[in-house]
């Protein structure tokens, strides 16, 4: 694990010269590699939840101080229908703006249908705690032939956290399409927030599904459902090297989890329980897969994991 340093400084009064002597003590180590989640599987009624979302926010941050992200389920504001279509900014994403400015939190509010002239998607806006929407995120695979109206969104979001690391967005069926993860991973994503509605008998597939998806891209995978009559919870969180840090049942939830950004990092270099280095192996591959139109661009965050050899000490 690497231990990042801040030297401290201290004050302390000089009794002989009334002054007050500045002192660096060099030896005061943080974690900086820490940040903290609270994932909220929520059990709301089909319509306007945005008061409910607001105060689960102030819930879930009164009860668990030190979160610095909160993240809720797919469509969770208002449920699945079209007819809730906002252009974006609106006022839902404004309204939930000013929410994470006050709480000076990370928002991720789940997603909300986007209205662009006649096309609807499904987006994830992620807001950071002064209020600005740094990145938006349209699902690229609808659940098709069921989720109808909603257009595929086209391009792959990736969003850093300053200080701490960079994290990947996809929606609830984006999952079962394992190149999606792959090619946030790929962009650099350590975590992957993936907000779900499933309220169907495949939820069992979804987690197998999110599990090998940490493992098989050495990645914290955090899979969030609603509950109640917008889906059947079971959110699970996936740690780098597949263990389940926890499982929700099918009841609301808040769920408060620490990810460690050192670890994931260490085990991409040094590989899953020290053993296979899955990213470098597919990195450093010379084959090219027929079922892909061409190549993948070189990527800066793969290259950084160093060389394919035994772990060291």
């Amino acid at each position: 694990m690497i231990w990042l340093t801040r030297r401290v400084l201290t004050l302390f009064p000089n009794t002989r010269t009334n002054r007050v002597v500045a002192i660096r003590l060099p030896f005061l180590e943080l974690n900086m590699s820490l940040f903290s989640i609270a994932a909220l599987q929520v059990d709301w009624p089909f319509g306007d939840n945005r008061d409910r979302l607001e105060k689960e926010t102030a819930r879930v941050l009164a009860r668990f101080p030190w979160v610095k992200m909160v993240v809720f389920p797919e469509l969770c504001s208002f449920g699945p229908g079209l007819s809730f279509a906002e252009t974006m900014p609106g006022p839902t994403e404004i309204r939930y703006q000013a929410l994470a400015k006050k709480h000076n939190v990370w928002l991720i509010p789940g997603s909300i249908y986007e209205r662009v002239g006649e096309d609807i998607f499904n987006t994830t806006p992620v807001i950071n705690p002064g209020g600005e929407v740094v990145v938006r995120y349209r699902k690229m695979y609808p659940f098709l032939p069921y989720e109808k109206g909603v257009k595929s969104g086209t391009e792959f979001v990736v969003f850093d956290v300053p200080e701490v690391g960079r994290f990947g967005v996809s929606i609830c069926y984006d999952g079962w399409i394992p190149e999606t993860t792959r090619a946030l991973v790929w962009k650099g994503a350590e975590i992957i927030v993936h907000p779900t509605m499933t309220g169907t008998i495949d939820r069992a597939q979804e987690l197998i599904i999110a599990q090998a998806s940490a493992i098989t891209n050495q990645c914290y995978f955090v899979d969030v459902n609603n509950a109640g009559q917008l889906g059947n919870g079971r959110s699970i969180i996936v740690g780098p090297e597949g263990e389940i840090i926890h499982q929700s049942g099918e009841v609301g939830e808040q769920i408060p989890f620490t990810v460690d950004l050192n670890r994931i990092r260490e085990v991409r270099r040094s590989g899953t329980l020290r053993l296979g280095q899955i990213l470098k192996s597919f990195r450093d591959t010379p084959i090219d897969f027929p079922c892909y139109r061409g190549k993948y661009k070189e990527s800066p965050s793969m290259t950084a994991l160093g060389p394919l050899t035994m772990p060291g000490v």
